[in-house]
């Protein structure tokens, strides 16, 4: 009795996890297929100018003040642990070169990724899976308005465009947080960390975090879309998408992250 019990656990246990393994390769499947069609729709007239620009404020403009404070607190936290650390070795002096680093490299970029998949990521799954359950999508359908056209190209653009520069100024104010707590409230010789930040700080440092942020903000805004536009079961449903929405892109930021870093450094 015993072992036929255990037969039939590791049975069910096969078979939910056979049946999760399949489901996440479908959806990386219609994901592609969904991208294809944002790239063969993307230079098709007409030109959704305006939804690009209406979504890049959305995205852009309204997460500004939750990027720039996130960063801000990155910055500062990061230059009071680098500079409890460095003081044991006499090494306080490359607290701004490793606080600018890690900021302009990593902190920045995944932080804004993960700040940007949690608001927009999920305020556009609901919004596309509301208008999926209300049957609003197949309306468009039937005025003959493609829905990827119309609803998902204008806001991946948007995304892809708008994250690089939200990691500028999430870099800027990272690397000034971090100044002011080194300089105003550690005592460390501004000129000093100026010249190390300058020093070691390179181009390249900070044009990789760029390109990071604008493949975070394209992969948050396409699978942000999928999730909405296979929603279904009303509003109960509606909330699962935004649910898996959010926690996907999130660990698409964290995975894709780890392998950009791996091939560009």
């Amino acid at each position: 009795m015993a072992d036929t019990r255990t037969r039939n656990g590791l049975a069910a246990f096969l078979d939910s996890f056979g049946t999760r393994v399949f489901r996440m390769i479908e959806d990386l499947g219609n994901i592609f297929v969904l991208l294809l069609q944002c790239v063969t729709w993307l230079f098709r007239p007409p030109s959704e100018i305006r939804n690009i620009v209406k979504q890049m404020e959305e995205i852009g403009i309204n997460s500004m003040p939750v990027v720039m404070v996130t960063a801000t607190f990155t910055g500062m936290v990061l230059a009071l642990q680098s500079w409890s650390g460095f003081q044991r070795f006499q090494a306080t002096s490359f607290v701004g070169s490793v606080v600018a680093l890690s900021i302009t490299r990593e902190l920045g970029p995944v932080f804004a990724g993960l700040i940007v998949s949690g608001r927009v990521g999920a305020s556009i799954a609901a919004e596309l899976g509301t208008m999926k359950v209300t049957e609003q999508i197949d309306a468009l359908v039937t005025l003959a308005t493609n829905p990827v056209k119309y609803l998902v190209v204008p806001r991946v653009v948007a995304s892809t465009l708008v994250l690089p520069v939200l990691v500028i100024f999430a870099d800027l104010v990272g690397i000034l947080g971090g100044y002011f707590v080194s300089v105003y409230l550690l005592g460390a010789n501004p000129y000093v960390y100026t010249d190390k930040t300058y020093q070691y700080l390179e181009f390249r440092d900070i044009y990789t975090g760029l390109v990071k942020a604008a493949v975070f903000g394209f992969l948050i805004a396409l699978i942000s879309c999928y999730n909405g536009f296979i929603a279904e079961g009303g509003a109960e449903g509606v909330g699962r998408a935004t649910t898996r929405a959010v926690v996907a892109s999130s660990m698409t930021v964290l995975v894709s992250d780890y392998f950009m870093t791996s091939f560009m450094f």
